[in-house]
């Protein structure tokens, strides 16, 4: 990278790893910090089932003492620390003796899955809808029409999705209204599974990206608005290149840039997963598991989630610093 710098590069990566501490200590913090502890929620949560927990208190104290609750918040901290640097989360709290690992673990390839395909089709799609929209060049016909397309954008995803279930599932009958997959159907690399895994995130998918491509369209465009403007597409016009060429390697290339750096923030949405979306549609992701930890108080659990989230973004964006100098040849990090 002609560009860049051993200084530049230290540094990126030392904010890289304060990002990393910075977010995973607020992780630890924050759910200790709300009242209440996940072992008194678990035995409550089995009183109101039970309707009564005999020595519930002795119960709780012996089950903190276990979980290494009572010991002092800097013990707690180190240990958290212990764990991930091993990549061990210890014991979920609310489903002792599984390991937070073990629930996380099978609901991420559902959330990667999903949240990608979703993700990718509408970057792609929003980034195109909007560079046509701020081009000159577009013809007349087609900057009446794209606006249209931009109606579901005011609308919350979780709530297009809801009307997708009505009118799809139970009304047409077309698809299947929730779940990752059909109870009769095998899990396993076999056409039967992977067809009727197909079929069951349409729906979640159509409700992100009809929803979600908006706000890249809208982004894209003022962008691409301001790179009409620029001195090297003017000339670009002049030369009398052909408009293909103008459109995608003046125009997008240049315009792109603030696109995909959002892109690469939001990355780990794909591990967090659409939380709504998946209670919503009843899928089997990090996302629903998230939401079912958080209710739990489940610390180990919800702390595996969020520093994958915390340590994918994070990467991300310092990939993307590294290979802007690539995508832009303009961005140098040589001081002259």
């Amino acid at each position: 990278m002609g560009g860049m710098t051993l200084g530049y590069v230290l540094q990126r990566f030392s904010m890289f790893l304060l990002t990393i501490w910075l977010g995973s200590t607020l992780i630890f913090f924050i759910p200790r910090m709300s009242p209440g502890d996940p072992v008194s929620a678990m035995v409550n949560r089995v009183s109101l089932d039970q309707g009564y927990v005999e020595n519930a208190a002795q119960i709780i104290e012996a089950w903190k003492e276990r979980f290494g609750l009572n010991d002092p918040l800097w013990v707690q901290y180190i240990r958290y620390w212990e764990n991930i640097l091993t990549f061990d989360f210890g014991y979920s709290l609310a489903r002792f003796p599984t390991r937070a690992w073990e629930i996380v673990r099978p609901a991420l390839p559902w959330s990667v899955g999903l949240l990608s395909v979703a993700t990718v089709l509408s970057f792609l799609v929003g980034v195109t809808i909007g560079s046509a929209m701020g081009w000159r060049g577009t013809p007349r016909w087609l900057q009446i029409i794209l606006p249209g397309s931009l109606t579901f954008a005011s609308i919350p995803y979780f709530m297009f999705g809801i009307v997708m279930i009505y009118v799809v599932a139970f009304e047409l009958h077309w698809l299947p209204s929730t779940g990752g997959y059909s109870r009769w159907v095998n899990p396993g690399w076999n056409w039967p599974f992977i067809s009727d895994m197909i079929s069951h995130a349409i729906l979640p998918v159509v409700s992100i990206v009809l929803t979600s491509m908006g706000g890249w369209a809208l982004g894209m465009r003022g962008l691409m608005i301001s790179v009409n403007n620029e001195d090297y597409f003017l000339l670009a016009q002049v030369k009398g290149l052909s408009p293909t060429r103008i459109f995608f390697r003046y125009g997008v290339r240049n315009a792109i840039l603030p696109a995909i750096t959002a892109l690469a923030m939001g990355l780990g949405g794909l591990i967090s997963g659409s939380i709504l979306v998946e209670f919503i549609f009843a899928y089997p992701g990090t996302g629903y598991t998230l939401y079912e930890s958080i209710i739990t108080q489940d610390y180990t659990v919800t702390q595996a989630i969020a520093n994958m989230i915390i340590i994918i973004t994070a990467s991300s964006v310092l990939l993307l610093d590294l290979l802007y100098p690539l995508i832009d040849p303009r961005i140098t990090y040589r001081h002259n």
